[in-house]
């Protein structure tokens, strides 16, 4: 074997371009030999394997540019590559599109596919959206990497007023992050458990009070506490919302709308019990506030914030839009259907029950989702009959779209762990790297490794570069960041 330094043409048989079509090679991948014919490789000419037939007459530093090794006895190029994937690849020179094999790592696929200079646009749809679906985790893993290391970093560019508004958003938003952020989220939590337990005992009667027109209202000592319930969610909004990076952003995001919804009607009815009996009717302003309490249900949606659980269920539910959309469907049809017909079967009873097809559809609905109140009933026996199939067909309906919304919410729970535990693995590499690094330079840079690395190994900008065929690209970009991800073995 000749070596790649050595420009002297190779003993191959070539008499020009026209031998091409009927030229020979022998490529060995990772240990796997494989026969190519011209005329199979040439349908691809910008591939790397076509490029191997062109350049036989170029001498070795051409044939060296293309592959890891060549043997002229054998007339055998060799690569050092991933065998499995190679033969994957190879499918596009005789059926014209590439199939990924099950076990393969999308994105080092990918990879594999940029080698050989093939284009992505022969990979199936089927395995595209796989692909999709791992670039997206690698951004995801990305994306909380760079989360932690920001808050992790300390820029000392920065002014007083910035890294006090880093702190005050870690503090509020991120209870991980330390002990006393941890107890100001209990604290939130059970603000809104009394909240919403003062919110519900206020309705009983025998703890309301009668004010001076005879009217019931809460009790003072419960008013109170909901007061004070009250400042505790208007000071955390207010302060996220001073220390929050994006005020835009944070004041359109659906939980910081329900945090508003939930402060809001306070101060509204607040105001128009002292200003608005001038303006109108005491009634219609007792009526407007009463209407502007009950809003403080949204409050309960605060919980998501502090739940893992409500986040996850909230996003299998927006995955499962066509699932529950055919379970709507399959319960309206049913409904229209089933209550059309018990209407029918009842006109012949003196004393029924369907009035008109309208009416029906509420004991159709509540037939077929087996509650049953018994407020609307059959008494012949054909609509019996009718309530019978009805609530079989409505226990059918139900229960098919069930497992497929069952499966997303299962399966988004599992990524969202693989997920965490991916990007701690990234971190835990990059503090393994940098202690690396800093090991190695500590003879020649002893005053920029003291302070790249004053605060921890994730503050050292000399991060070593890990080998691995795969990387996360949004911190490649601006860390250069070179890691191996979890998710990618």
């Amino acid at each position: 074997i000749k070596m790649a330094g050595d420009s002297r043409s190779p003993d191959l048989d070539t008499d020009g371009p026209g031998k091409n079509e009927e030229t020979e090679i022998v490529v060995n991948v990772g240990g796997v030999r494989q026969v190519f014919y011209g005329d199979n490789l040439n349908q691809y000419p910008e591939t790397r394997l076509a490029e191997l037939i062109n350049c036989l007459s170029g001498g070795y530093d051409s044939i060296f540019s293309l592959c890891d090794d060549y043997d002229p006895g054998k007339r055998e190029f060799y690569f050092d590559r991933d065998p499995d994937a190679f033969k994957c690849i190879i499918d596009v020179y005789y059926f014209g599109e590439i199939h990924m094999k099950k076990g393969i790592c999308p994105i080092c696929f990918k990879n594999e596919m940029e080698f050989w200079k093939v284009d992505l646009k022969f990979l199936d749809d089927c395995c595209k959206t796989h692909l999709s679906e791992k670039k997206e985790e690698l951004e995801e893993i990305a994306r909380r990497v760079q989360l932690i290391l920001d808050d992790l970093g300390v820029d000392a560019s920065e002014s007083r007023w910035k890294r006090c508004q880093k702190y005050i958003w870690k503090f509020l938003e991120k209870p991980e992050s330390s002990y006393p952020a941890r107890v100001i989220a209990v604290l939130s939590f059970l603000f809104i458990l009394i909240s919403s337990t003062v919110m519900c005992v206020g309705t009983i009667p025998d703890l309301q009070v009668i004010d001076a027109e005879g009217n019931r209202m809460e009790h003072p000592t419960l008013d109170s506490i909901e007061t004070a319930c009250i400042g505790w969610f208007t000071m955390e909004y207010v302060l996220r919302l001073i220390s929050s990076p994006n005020k835009l952003h944070f004041a359109l995001s659906f939980m910081n709308i329900v945090d508003v919804l939930a402060i809001l009607p306070f101060y509204v009815s607040l105001t128009l019990t002292h200003l608005g009996a001038k303006l109108m009717e005491l009634s219609n302003v007792q009526q407007a506030v009463q209407a502007l309490r009950i809003m403080r249900i949204a409050r309960i949606f605060k919980l998501a914030r502090h739940s893992s659980g409500l986040q996850t269920l909230t996003y299998a539910l927006k995955r499962s839009f066509k699932e529950l959309g055919l379970l709507l469907m399959y319960l309206a049809v049913g409904i229209f259907v089933f209550s059309a017909l018990g209407y029918t079967m009842e006109q012949s009873h003196p004393e029924t029950l369907f009035k008109s097809i309208p009416q029906s559809f509420w004991w159709a609905i509540i037939t077929m989702t087996t509650v049953g109140y018994g407020d609307i009933y059959p008494k012949t026996t054909l609509g019996k009959l009718n309530a019978a199939i009805s609530f079989l067909c409505g226990v059918i309906a139900i229960a098919l779209p069930i497992h497929p919304i069952i499966n997303n919410f299962v399966r988004y729970y599992n990524k969202q762990r693989v997920l965490e535990t991916a990007a701690k693995h990234e971190l835990e590499l990059m503090e393994l790297n940098s202690a690396e690094g800093k090991t190695a330079n500590s003879k020649s840079e002893p005053e920029d490794l003291a302070r790249d690395g004053k605060e921890g190994p994730f503050y050292s900008s000399r991060l070593k570069v890990s080998h691995s065929d795969t990387f996360i690209h949004l911190l490649s970009e601006e860390k250069h960041y070179r890691t191996r991800l979890q998710s990618c073995k």
